[in-house]
């Protein structure tokens, strides 16, 4: 009986399917949807050998862009998992300090409203120039609503009221420039009907802007009508800052 069955073959149903089958068969799929024996094999929880013995007739079919590609990617993916711990920690340690730095300023007295809302102006507000030294007109421009609100006021403790003052934004052309107002005028407390029209500034394809979407929502221009006193006030407040830090500087010489 042996002797008869010697050369034929063994029927299919008589064969035990063997454990890893169906992870060969995954890997096989895996490696024709272009992943690499390193990723096979932890996809799969198997050793690199084992799966380079499973895929081994099936190399990786790339081109030299394609495997660049491959190659940076790995890289990252190495560079994410090494880093992510010193990342976690490092944006820990500086929430940690915003909060201490944030709980020190507390209450802001005027006097202390009014230094720093000089210094902003003097920082990004419209100057006199020498060849116009009489052109004082208080005019204040920034894209920080922090910095809007404290300038704001710093107005209010010269007693300016921020319902007469004239407000326009400042905003690339390709933006939304209504529904950037509108949102400055919430952030200010103002009607938006009391805005002027904004200034539009010309889009440059070929600039990469970083600035761009909905988080967008260009500069607030806060202009101060008949503001000449109010100019000569920040200038002495600055002037009073440079001499006082003279000061200090003589102490230490």
């Amino acid at each position: 009986m042996a002797a008869w069955l010697r050369d034929e073959p063994t029927p299919e149903w008589t064969r035990r399917p063997r454990a890893k089958d169906d992870l060969r068969a995954r890997a096989v799929a895996l490696r024709q949807g272009g992943a690499t024996v390193p990723e096979i094999a932890a996809a799969l929880s198997i050793s690199k050998s084992t799966a380079y013995l499973w895929v081994r007739h099936l190399p990786l079919d790339e081109t030299s862009e394609q495997a660049q590609r491959r190659r940076s990617e790995h890289s990252r993916r190495v560079s994410e998992t090494r880093w992510e711990p010193l990342r976690k920690k490092r944006d820990a340690d500086r929430a940690a300090i915003n909060d201490d730095q944030a709980a020190w300023v507390d209450e802001l007295s005027d006097r202390e409203v009014r230094l720093l809302g000089a210094v902003a102006y003097w920082c990004e507000g419209t100057k006199a120039k020498p060849w116009q030294p009489n052109r004082c007109r208080v005019t204040f421009i920034n894209s920080d609503p922090g910095l809007i609100r404290l300038f704001l006021r710093f107005l209010e403790s010269w007693g300016e009221d921020r319902q007469v003052l004239r407000y326009r934004i400042s905003i690339h052309e390709s933006a939304d420039a209504e529904a950037a107002g509108r949102w400055w005028a919430e952030e200010v407390g103002v009607p938006f009907e009391i805005f002027r029209r904004p200034t539009l500034k010309t889009h440059n394809p070929s600039t990469v802007r970083h600035n761009v979407g909905d988080p967008y929502r260009g500069c607030l221009v806060v202009d101060v009508p008949e503001s000449r006193t109010l100019y000569w006030k920040i200038e002495g407040l600055m002037g009073g800052i440079a001499a006082a830090m003279r000061s200090i500087e003589e102490v230490r010489m």
